[in-house]
């Protein structure tokens, strides 16, 4: 008798610890290099990279566990295409920048993501990558740690927070940068 009800005690944790594993990530802006046609996760953040002139760099923001299932920048658009516009400049170089603002399911709550963008910063030979986003989507924001809160404004408030839930696997979405 004994035996049986340790046994039903274990079969009721188990069954009630059982139930679906939600992941818990973190709302951030993360940074990415483009080689060709696809994204790498940037090895260093957008204040020491440096990109060099016709470089493509990418920013996404989204709820990811990790850098591995963190969600690339949408689109396709290259380097001819963001900067056909703006022409070369001896001392300068041209940076394209894809601006994913996410979804809607990754925004923080009351708030709604801006639609992506690209942008082409002129910038000094000698910019990071940081100077090449701040000359084209002020204001930024940033915690007393240097890591990036909000570009262009967008989100309003939070940095790095912690989520719970299944917000924002993937790359999700349309193509709306290409």
């Amino acid at each position: 008798m004994r035996g049986s009800a340790v046994l039903l005690l274990v079969a009721a944790v188990t069954a009630l610890g059982a139930g679906p594993a939600q992941a818990e990530g973190y709302r951030y802006w993360s940074f990415w290099q483009r080689d060709g046609g696809s994204w790498s996760y940037a090895t260093e953040g957008p204040a020491t990279a440096r990109p060099a002139d016709g470089d493509v760099e990418g920013f996404r923001f989204s709820v990811s566990v990790n850098t591995q299932d963190a969600a690339k920048p949408r689109g396709t658009a290259g380097f001819d295409a963001v900067c056909a516009d703006t022409p070369a400049e001896d001392g300068r170089k041209r940076v394209a920048l894809v601006l994913d603002f996410g979804t809607a399911e990754d925004a923080p709550d009351g708030e709604r993501p801006p639609e992506p963008r690209t942008e082409c910063a002129s910038v000094p030979e000698d910019a990071t990558s940081g100077e090449a986003l701040a000359a084209v989507a002020k204001p930024l924001r940033y915690n007393t740690s240097a890591l990036l809160c909000a570009i262009a404004g967008y989100p309003e408030r939070g940095c790095g927070e912690q989520v719970s839930g299944e917000a924002g696997a993937g790359d999700g979405g349309a193509d709306p940068a290409g």
